[in-house]
């Protein structure tokens, strides 16, 4: 790709006319509309030419014979990286995103809701990524399936309930699944599974869990199962689908219903915003850029989610159409991402 300090300023002119105003309408720019706008001294015929030089470079294309020029998806990366000027939220934007995500209510659903705000503010899908909240642990047990197999059961103390199914240690009883419950209630209660993994561990290795070696063995499997399973299950948050079909999409509803159905492979989605949670800044996927979602030509902004301490907690962002307002929804999803770092702690 030429480097926007190889172009002449001639070429950065019309080719940052071009692509901000492809930006506004969606609309491929002509050589006459350029020659109009204020500033730019130059001939019709001259602004063709230059613009031909732009196409041949890459960076512009031409979707019909006679209907101007576009800028290409590499192109819009060329601006997004080298000239794009970033508008901050206004105060209202901004208090719209604190207000959603300070309402009382469960995490999950500030979460949403904020994800709205952010989908209704940049006219874009919000989406959110966030682990799978770990319950803090009140109860636990145990019933037997087969002579291999139990149920165990958790009992979190916001009153969730949650099933896995475990190998049982061979030779295992009722009386050892009841000692592995009532063990595992007496001690791990008011813990999270991180915490009571890390308290039977402690426990085990210093020999001070009261347990026979089958149900020790259970104990293990349980808080395994349950840990790894939370793990693989991010809770994937997407709002404001309806918004990616407005007026200018009526030419494109063959882009837009792949994106819609690209947006029901929600693990696909996950993948591709966990992606972004190495660095601190936005990271911006453009149209082919990412093969999940080269066929719609979408693009994707997200953004990672760090605590205080600098863990990664999450990953927000939006996706849309590539003739994104890239310069004011960057820095809206910025803001979103330290507002829901905040809500998450």
């Amino acid at each position: 790709m030429t480097p926007i300090t190889e172009m002449t300023d001639r070429a950065r002119d019309v080719f940052r006319i071009v692509v901000e105003s492809y930006l506004e309408t969606g609309l491929p720019v002509g050589s006459r509309t350029l020659s109009k706008i204020s500033g730019l001294s130059l001939s019709p015929a001259s602004i063709r030419n230059v613009m031909q030089d732009l196409e041949e470079l890459g960076l512009l294309a031409a979707p019909h014979a006679s209907a101007g020029r576009m800028p290409t998806h590499s192109g819009l990366r060329l601006f997004v990286d080298g000239m794009m000027q970033s508008h901050e939220p206004s105060p209202e934007e901004r208090a719209a995103i604190e207000g959603r995500a300070g309402e009382r209510g469960p995490v999950e659903e500030a979460l949403a809701n904020t994800t709205a705000v952010l989908s209704g503010l940049s006219a874009c899908a919000g989406l959110v990524l966030v682990p799978k909240r770990e319950p803090v642990l009140k109860q636990f047990g145990f019933v037997l399936l087969s002579h291999d197999k139990a149920l165990a059961v958790l009992v979190g103390d916001d009153g969730s309930v949650e099933n896995r199914v475990v190998e049982l240690p061979p030779g295992m009883g009722p009386g050892a699944l009841e000692e592995a419950a009532n063990y595992m209630s007496a001690t791990l209660a008011g813990l999270t599974l991180a915490e009571a993994r890390a308290r039977i561990d402690r426990q085990i290795a210093q020999e001070r869990a009261e347990l026979d070696a089958t149900a020790r063995t259970l104990v293990e499997r349980g808080l395994a199962v349950w840990s790894e399973d939370g793990d693989r299950r991010p809770v994937l948050i997407v709002r404001g689908q309806a918004r990616l079909i407005d007026n200018s999409a009526a030419e494109d509803l063959d882009r837009v219903r792949q994106l819609l159905d690209e947006l029901e492979g929600k693990q696909e989605i996950a993948r591709l915003l966990d992606s972004a949670r190495e660095g601190d800044a936005a990271r911006i996927f453009i149209g082919s850029e990412n093969k999940l979602f080269a066929l719609s030509g979408s693009s994707v902004i997200a953004k990672p989610v760090r605590a205080m301490d600098g863990r990664v907690v999450g990953v927000v962002g939006v996706i849309g159409p590539t003739r994104l307002n890239y310069a004011r929804v960057v820095p809206m999803v910025d803001f979103t991402a330290a507002t829901i770092a905040r809500l998450l702690g």
